[in-house]
């Protein structure tokens, strides 16, 4: 893989190659954006071109260095992710101690650590000691979707390099020239990707639009329903499993995106959801402005806090009471709960 194997994020790829050719590359990157945008991706081909045989500023994928990248075994390629929930000083330590040594074969060592904004306080801490320090030979590339929970020592010594979203025509065709996906799917799938690649490669399984589909449906149905019971009763659909949590939160805040967006515009172009117009349009009748935004906000934190590892019971529960509070009036006897 090169450079140009990675969809959109131009200006990203140009001061890379740009470092590269000024002999200007950073001792320490942060690489941050929401999640699926090719941080990862990224930072994995600028440790190819910077190793590659050839000296140029790209990967030619046929020498001995693009081939080991290409089987995962090259010992200048180091890739640390958390171990549970945290990445631990052990690792960072395991880190120091290949950073004394000058590379085996190749220009640069490169370590990229995944999720950085999970590493715990003293792993943080002795991770800045080597930012302090650095060593022309090895570079570090951290990788955050949440870099404001990085330390700003941590921050301030890296260059930071920001990942935007990607456009929906970029990522219809990410799926259709490299996943074969037909075009009516790739643009539903790219419209309700959040601008994220790595989402959109989960969602391009056909359940994808059924499952996304009765996520809203259940969600309009409990929130027109009289019974606040009813309301309770999605809580155990959201389920347990933590992934699947999130991942419903995630479609329920865009639904409610779209509510908005269509109730302020009567625009369908500018809908995520295209796909089930009707239901939005029928649910943006029923809900003021300030109700829907109030809305989003409860899923927001909602979804922040189980990412923080809440309990999962209780913030749904609070979420539900909360959204219940803003229902709209279904035939004037409708309870509102008012826990805003």
């Amino acid at each position: 893989m090169s450079f140009s194997d990675i969809y959109g994020q131009e200006r990203q790829k140009a001061v890379l190659q740009s470092a590269m050719e000024r002999g200007r590359v950073s001792h320490a990157y942060l690489f941050h954006g929401m999640k699926g945008v090719g941080k990862k991706t990224t930072a994995g081909i600028f440790a190819r071109a910077l190793n590659c045989s050839e000296k140029g500023f790209d990967s030619c994928d046929s020498c001995s260095s693009c081939v080991k990248m290409d089987h995962g075994n090259h010992p200048n390629f180091i890739l640390i992710e958390p171990e549970g929930f945290f990445i631990k000083i052990e690792a960072v330590r395991g880190l120091q101690g290949q950073i004394k040594f000058r590379p085996f074969e190749g220009q640069k060592r490169v370590f990229v650590i995944a999720d950085a904004e999970r590493m715990n306080s003293p792993a943080a801490n002795a991770l800045l000691k080597t930012l302090e320090e650095p060593t022309s030979s090895n570079i570090l590339i951290l990788i955050s979707s949440r870099p404001h929970e990085l330390p700003r020592t941590v921050v301030s010594r890296c260059q930071r390099l920001r990942f935007n979203p990607l456009a929906r025509d970029v990522i219809s065709a990410f799926l259709m020239e490299r996943y074969s996906v037909d075009e009516r799917s790739a643009r539903l799938i790219a419209a309700s990707s959040g601008g994220s690649i790595g989402r959109a490669l989960e969602m391009k399984e056909e359940s994808y639009l059924s499952f996304k589909n009765g996520v809203i449906e259940r969600i309009s149905d409990s929130k027109a329903s009289k019974d606040p019971l009813e309301f309770l009763s999605f809580v155990d659909y959201l389920g347990d499993d933590r992934k699947k949590v999130l991942e419903k939160l995630d479609i329920m805040k865009s639904w409610y995106r779209d509510i908005l967006v269509y109730k302020e515009t009567d625009d369908v172009d500018g809908l995520i959801h295209r796909d089930i117009v009707d239901r939005t349009r029928k649910n943006s009748r029923k809900m003021s402005g300030a109700d829907i935004l109030q809305n989003i906000r409860v899923i927001k934190e909602a979804y922040s806090a189980i990412e923080q590892n809440a309990n999962r019971q209780l913030t749904l529960e609070a979420m539900m009471f909360k959204l219940r509070g803003t229902a709209y009036d279904m035939g004037g006897d409708s309870p509102r709960f008012g826990l805003k």
